[in-house]
């Protein structure tokens, strides 16, 4: 009884690997389904490859490693990172980046545009209280802690 379970349980653990790399694995006739999803005769085959393959003993690497040296890597869902795919994988990263740095730059722009508020005063144009704000904020000076009289005003406080 003992090793019938066994059994059952081994064709179980080879029937979950092979779904696993089945669904990351494209149909090469299909190329829109994984070997799968797909009725075709050469995704039939894979899958029987596949497990003839898992329960020959190859771990799952070996077996991505084999279906990629004989059908190309365009066979696998995801492409390995390397010199020739870096461009695929950091795009995303490429583009965030530089629309942050868009976004930042106007960002700054906007907050410090005091050349263009202060051609505005010199030519009579009223600024927005925002631009009165800025304004104050960036001539202002920021108040120092050590004057002559502040240490004797705070004496004269207590």
């Amino acid at each position: 009884m003992e090793t019938k379970e066994d059994e059952v349980r081994q064709e179980r653990i080879v029937e979950a690997r092979a779904r696993n790399i089945s669904h990351n694995v494209r149909c090469t006739e299909c190329g829109s389904q994984s070997i799968e999803d797909s009725q075709a005769d050469i995704a039939i085959l894979l899958r029987k490859l596949i497990r003839d393959e898992i329960r020959g003993g190859k771990s799952d690497k070996d077996i991505y490693k084999k279906l990629e040296d004989d059908f190309g890597e365009t066979v696998l869902y995801a492409p390995k990172f390397d010199m020739q795919t870096a461009a695929l994988w950091l795009s995303p990263l490429l583009i965030a980046g530089a629309a942050g740095g868009i976004w930042g730059y106007k960002k700054y722009r906007q907050k410090n545009n005091v050349h263009i508020m202060a051609l505005n005063l010199v030519r009579g144009v009223p600024l927005t209280p925002k631009e009165k704000e800025t304004m104050l904020e960036i001539l202002t000076p920021p108040p120092s802690e050590r004057t002559p009289v502040s240490w004797l005003r705070r004496l004269l406080q207590r």
